[in-house]
């Protein structure tokens, strides 16, 4: 069974952008509304609206208040979520991917 939010939960994650180093996901929900478990690698996460959200790890549960512009860094992790405030929440999620890239090269821009 996979646990790709895009597949366990097309309804609230859309794939926006993707190549072979990221994954880009957009997330939208209403209050009320829940997510069914689900995993995500390392991420950036980045908030377009202030939300409140309860997430879930087998019996271990978070709340997290995050307002509008928030900027996280996400570590691998497996969870469900709901919507327990009174506005809908809207996300981008930058995933990594494994082995991608390659060595840095000690400079900054183009050469």
């Amino acid at each position: 069974m996979s646990l790709d939010p895009a597949e366990t939960n097309p309804d609230f994650y859309k794939v926006i952008f993707e190549n072979d180093r990221v994954r880009v996901l957009e997330y939208q929900d209403q209050p009320g509304d829940a997510t069914t478990t689900h995993a995500h690698p390392d991420s950036v996460m980045i908030t377009l609206s202030s939300f409140r959200r309860r997430l879930v790890h087998g019996d271990e549960q978070r709340d997290v208040d995050l307002e509008t512009g928030t900027v996280r860094w996400l570590d691998a992790q497996v969870h469900r979520g709901e919507n327990i405030g009174e506005t809908p929440s809207h996300s981008i999620f930058i995933e990594l991917k494994e082995g991608a890239g390659g060595e840095a090269k000690g400079t900054l821009g183009p050469s």
